[in-house]
C-alpha cells in the first residue's frame, strides 16, 4: 500500500466522490475497479482484508466527501442544528425545522447500530469483486423497481425548488416513515448496493418526489458518511497510514471537488429527471463485471 501513487490516490478520489452520491456504490465500485484493473490494484487494493490499509485510504476520503456535502447543504444544516437544540431546550418538536432534525436522528440510528455491529463481517465476507457485482446488479432493479411502484402526486406538477419548501414538504411526513427510509441505508453495507440509491427510492416509495427524496438522502447521508469517516481517521494515523498519508490529502481533495460538484449536479437533475438511467447502468456494469470476473 505504500506504493500507491499520487494519480491512483486521485483516481480513486475522484470516483469515491461521484460515486457516493451518484446512486451506483461507492464501495461496490471501490471493490470492482481494483479487479477489473489487476496487477498491482487487485493485489494491493483488498477492502475485504480484516486490516486493510485500502479501506483506511477509502473511508478517509468520506470525510472530504461529508465536509463536501455540509458546504452544499451548510444553510440547511444551520435551520437543521438549530431546530433540534430549541426543539431540546423547550422540550417540543413543533416546527418543521425541529421535525426535520428528529427525523434525521431518528433515521440514523439503525444504520449507526447495524454499522458498529456488523460492518466488519459483511466487508470482509462479502466485500470481494462477484459478490458486488451480484449486489450492483441487485441495486439496478431495486432503483428500476422504486420508479416503478412509487407514488405519484396526484396533481402530476412539479414540486417548487426552495430549499425550505423541500424541507417543509419532507418534515410533513411521519417520524415512521422517516425511520424506514433511513434504516434503508442498512442495506449499503453490502458492497454494490448504493446507499443515495435506496434512501432515494425509499423516499420515493414513501410519496416524496424525486427533488425531495434525493434532498432527504442527501441529508441522511451526510452524519452517517461524516461519522464512518472520523471512526476510521485513527487508523491514518497508525500503521495502516504509513507511507500514504499524502496519497490522503490528494485523494481527499479530489473527493471533496467530486462530490460538492455530484451535488449540485443531482439535486438539479432530480427537479426533472427519474432513477432509470442509473438503474441501467447498474444492472449493466454488474452484469459485465460479472461476465468478466467468471471468465478470468
Amino acid at each position: 500500500m505504500n506504493h500507491l501513487t499520487y494519480p491512483e490516490a486521485i483516481v480513486v478520489g475522484l470516483l469515491q466522490g461521484v460515486t457516493e452520491l451518484f446512486p451506483v456504490s461507492s464501495l461496490g465500485h471501490s471493490v470492482l475497479l481494483p479487479a477489473l484493473l489487476g496487477g498491482r490494484w487487485a493485489r494491493d487494493l483488498d477492502v475485504s482484508t480484516p486490516e486493510s490499509p485500502y479501506l483506511a485510504f477509502v473511508v478517509g476520503l468520506h470525510v472530504a466527501t461529508a465536509f463536501a456535502l455540509l458546504l452544499f447543504f451548510w444553510r440547511d444544516w444551520v435551520r437543521i442544528i438549530t431546530g433540534f437544540v430549541t426543539s431540546v431546550r423547550h422540550r417540543r418538536i413543533d416546527t418543521p425545522d425541529e421535525r426535520l432534525a428528529w427525523m434525521i436522528v431518528l433515521a440514523t440510528i439503525p444504520v449507526g447500530v447495524t454499522g458498529l455491529l456488523l460492518e466488519h463481517t459483511f466487508r470482509t465476507v462479502l466485500g470481494r469483486p462477484i459478490p458486488a457485482a451480484i449486489f450492483l446488479t441487485v441495486n439496478g432493479v431495486l432503483l428500476y423497481g422504486a420508479e416503478r411502484l412509487r407514488r405519484r402526486a396526484a396533481s402530476g406538477t412539479p414540486d417548487p425548488v426552495d430549499a425550505a419548501d423541500s424541507d417543509r414538504r419532507i418534515a410533513a411526513g411521519t417520524f415512521r416513515g422517516a425511520t424506514l427510509v433511513g434504516s434503508a441505508q442498512v442495506l449499503a453495507l453490502l458492497p454494490g448496493i448504493s446507499r443515495s440509491g435506496v434512501t432515494l427510492g425509499a423516499g420515493l416509495l414513501k410519496g416524496l418526489s424525486h427533488q425531495d427524496a434525493a434532498r432527504f438522502s442527501f441529508l441522511l447521508a451526510t452524519p452517517v458518511i461524516l461519522a464512518a469517516g472520523v471512526l476510521k481517521i485513527p487508523d491514518l494515523f497508525g500503521p495502516l497510514g504509513a507511507g500514504i498519508r499524502g496519497q490522503v490529502l490528494a485523494g481527499s481533495l479530489a473527493s471533496g471537488v467530486a462530490a460538492y460538484f455530484s451535488v449540485r449536479f443531482l439535486t438539479r437533475y432530480f427537479e426533472t429527471r427519474t432513477l432509470t438511467p442509473f438503474a441501467i447502468y447498474c444492472v449493466v456494469a454488474g452484469v459485465a463485471s460479472l461476465v468478466w470476473l467468471s471468465a478470468t
